[in-house]
């Protein structure tokens, strides 16, 4: 009995408008969270939930199921119900300035001290001047430089006295203090010293001598009196600038009594004043030269705020868009000045780790890899839990300049990774670190059952994009016509599609051509309309093969039938739009080895998959066959005019086919096409793309014209799979066209042929007339043939006529 076609209720699978429980989209709320995709916002909540460290996320899906959006939305949620982080600055190590400090303070602080600070600047700038060119300080210094004076005048001249009493004068020369011989107060000259008796000679040498050594005493005392001078007038400094800048401080010490971090800061900026307090007056050696240069003696005493959460409303969610290495750890900002690079804790900016730190950081896995020296400086800073500011590579020792070397910061925060499943798998096997640092995944499907609950809640997830976007409201035909394109997405009528991305495409093309027709409601006419306009702008290449058949370039005939020739059916995909086209394997076979040639292969054509479908078909024929002879026989099998790489098993079955009919001598139907895989029983299987094979074919048989005896053989697991056109399922149910469900290839092959397949007996023997008894007597014949050539020419009995 012959295989019925399938009735044309299964071919699509409507959804009924008027089972939805609502007029239009403006009828509905939103939707609670991203449709079909429980599995997904347990892990997250989980991860999100979960303080202990290591416990970050990795959300995994294909892109447009709203992975990003809805982690978003989760995270704030969250993070709203938490207290906002503290505030991180950077402020000056006045022991050692490549080394800047780090300080912590409490939500919207640190805005507040860096004007205090900006405002203590200011202050001193005109208290301090003030305080020096006081009179009370001017003469309190020059009593001290008066006194050392002084005290060097009366040294000096205790010595000169007693060289006077010694007619010894003690006069200044280019080089210092000297003594010289003096005779009725005047000094000798060398020459009027030799004419002086001898022993007046030797008593103005001993003297002179004696003079000398309490000279050079008092000499060097004088670096002694001049050190304990600076010393005095150091401290006459510093208590000039206490008293300016003591009620100064103690303002600004009020207001920060409970950050001792602060106060311990304010102790070390006072007395940092205290010991350059020449940059203040303007005449110290040092600021001239800053100033020369261009810079800003007071810049020490700033405070760099690297993350204000002034107005942060519960804990920071971040996403990173471009995650480069400075962008998420930071980085140290250089300032050109006459041909040098000069920097400083000032230019210290924050990279997300910064900005994300006490919340959420969410970052896309894929730019994440690639960028150099970002995805190992990440996993440091959540291995160390500190964020510690670098110069790319310089962790790897890649780099000697000399540059700051900022305090870390303490890192408190929870990452989100979001990529391609292949991407989290191939980082859990090559990364060992990977799985250390994040252990939640959250996996988001691709699709989701097709229940009452489900297309409620697709319906409103379209009803918050159309109010998001203010679009037209779509009416129930409207809706309805979405959801069955939600299931053609998946190839499922059993499924929906929660690729939102498509899915709110259609709706804003449906939205353009609803305007366009001056409609006030998006109708099942527009959603189609959009559906066949995104066709149209991508099928040119599907035209051109369409119309190389139909002009018979590409030989595909769709009448008749042939011995060893089948139709089978392909798919192409370019970009995101796919389509089906049949074409021609043909089959060649002679007595041999039992060895089925796959030509596709043999010419590196074909793929793993293809080739492995070959060899189960092969499995199958042995099986079948070959259970007492070795089958004798060698085959071909081609795809005809097929230029590219082949790859799937979804032709196998089809391949089996054109094999049975080259063994059995019996001709192929040309008015059939047929897809589907098959195992080594002889089972069909499923296969994807059933819906645009089926349209590739009926497109041809359409353009030439439909007999009424054309159709395609698919797998019956594919019925489930079924969303046809609407002209292709409207053919069907005018008996133009027909599709078949196959379970097992003897099926297959009486549609094909015509002829029943035939059951074996208990010797294996088959029925007389079926296809499967013609394909054993061939088979025995090849294999007589076989026996002959093998038996000796003795053994070979005479020829009689």
């Amino acid at each position: 009995m012959l295989q019925s076609p399938l009735s044309p209720e299964l071919l699509f699978t409507v959804c009924d408008p008027q089972s939805l429980p609502f007029d239009s989209t403006d009828d509905l709320g939103d939707a609670d969270d991203a449709v079909g995709q429980e599995r997904a916002v347990e892990a997250i909540r989980f991860a999100v939930g979960m303080r202990h460290r290591g416990f970050n996320l990795f959300a995994l899906g294909p892109e447009g199921t709203g992975r990003r959006s809805l982690v978003m939305r989760l995270l704030s949620r969250q993070a709203a119900e938490r207290a906002a982080p503290g505030d991180w600055v950077y402020v000056n190590d006045f022991d050692q300035n490549q080394r800047p400090k780090v300080l912590s303070l409490p939500a919207g602080r640190a805005s507040g001290l860096k004007k205090d600070m900006d405002w203590l600047v200011g202050e001193l700038g005109q208290a301090l001047p003030a305080a020096f060119e006081a009179e009370e300080y001017r003469n309190r210094r020059q009593a001290i430089e008066d006194e050392l004076k002084e005290r060097q005048e009366t040294a000096f001249g205790t010595v000169a006295h007693e060289a006077g009493e010694s007619s010894v004068a003690l006069i200044r020369t280019p080089v210092g203090l000297a003594l010289a011989p003096m005779k009725d107060g005047e000094v000798l000259s060398p020459d009027e010293f030799k004419k002086l008796p001898d022993d007046s000679q030797d008593r103005f040498k001993a003297d002179m001598a004696a003079l000398q050594e309490k000279l050079e005493a008092t000499i060097k005392q004088v670096p002694k009196w001049e050190r304990e001078t600076r010393a005095r007038l150091r401290a006459l400094d510093h208590d000039v600038v206490a008293f300016a800048i003591d009620h100064l401080l103690e303002e600004l010490t009020a207001k920060y009594t409970d950050l001792p971090q602060v106060q311990t800061y304010l102790q070390a900026v006072s007395a940092d004043v205290a010991a350059n307090v020449g940059d203040f007056l303007g005449e110290d050696e040092r600021s001239k030269i800053r100033r020369a240069l261009g810079g800003d003696s007071f810049r020490r005493y700033r405070v760099n705020v690297l993350v204000d959460n002034a107005q942060a409303q519960g804990a920071p969610v971040v996403y990173e868009d471009y995650p480069t290495q400075p962008n998420l750890i930071g980085r140290v900002e250089h300032l050109a000045q006459y041909g040098a690079l000069i920097t400083d804790f000032n230019l210290i900016r924050a990279g997300s780790l910064h900005k994300a730190n006490g919340g959420f950081l969410v970052m896309d896995a894929r730019k994440l890899l690639m960028n150099p020296f970002a995805w190992e400086d990440l996993k440091r800073a959540l291995k160390a839990r500190e964020i510690r500011i670098e110069s790319p590579g310089q962790s790897m020792g890649l780099f000697s300049t000399f540059s700051l070397e900022p305090e870390p910061i303490p890192l408190d925060i929870k990452v989100v990774l979001i990529g391609d499943p292949m991407l989290y798998y191939l980082l859990s096997h090559h990364d060992p670190e990977f799985s250390e640092l994040f252990k939640v995944a959250a996996d988001f499907d691709w699709r989701m059952d097709r229940s009452p609950r489900a297309v409620l809640e697709l319906s409103r997830s379209v009803a918050a994009l159309v109010r998001k976007e203010g679009l037209l409201p779509l009416d129930r035909s409207g809706m309805a016509r979405v959801i069955e394109q939600a299931s053609r997405l998946v190839e499922d009528a059993e499924k929906l599609s929660t690729h939102m991305a498509s899915l709110a495409d259609l709706v804003r093309e449906a939205d353009h051509w609803a305007h366009a027709a001056s409609a006030r409601q998006i109708a099942a006419a527009h959603v189609q309309q959009a559906i066949d306009a995104a066709i149209r702008r991508q099928d040119r290449v599907r035209e051109n093969v369409q119309e190389e058949i139909q002009r018979g370039i590409i030989h595909v005939a769709t009448d008749g039938a042939e011995i060893g020739q089948i139709n089978a059916l392909a798919v192409l995909q370019l970009g995101n739009f796919a389509f089906g086209h049949p074409v021609r394997i043909t089959a060649r076979i002679h007595a041999g080895k039992g060895d089925v040639i796959d030509i596709e292969r043999e010419v590196d054509l074909g793929g793993p998959l293809h080739g492995k479908g070959v060899l189960i078909l092969s499995g199958f024929l042995a099986a079948r066959f070959g259970a007492h002879e070795p089958l004798s026989l060698s085959a071909s099998l081609v795809f005809e005019q097929s230029y590219g790489g082949i790859d799937g098993d979804s032709a196998s079955s089809t391949e089996l086919y054109v094999l049975l009919s080259a063994l059995a001598d019996l001709p192929i139907r040309q008015d059939l096409a047929v897809t589907g895989s098959v195992d080594q029983f002889g089972r069909v299987q499923a296969i994807g793309g059933v819906n645009e094979k089926i349209e590739g074919f009926f497109d041809l048989c359409a353009a030439r014209g439909l007999s009424g005896s054309q159709g395609v053989l698919i797998p019956a697991s594919n019925v489930a799979h079924l969303m046809l056109r609407a002209d292709v399922v409207e053919a069907c149910r005018q008996g133009r066209f027909a599709i078949y469900a196959i379970d097992h290839v003897d099926q297959g092959i009486e549609v094909l042929t015509g002829v029943p397949a035939g059951e074996a007996d208990a010797q294996g023997r088959y029925p007389t007339g079926t296809v499967n008894r013609k394909v054993q007597a061939r088979l025995a014949a090849f294999a007589s043939r076989a026996a002959l050539r093998l038996v000796p020419e003795r053994d070979k009995k005479p020829e009689t006529e």
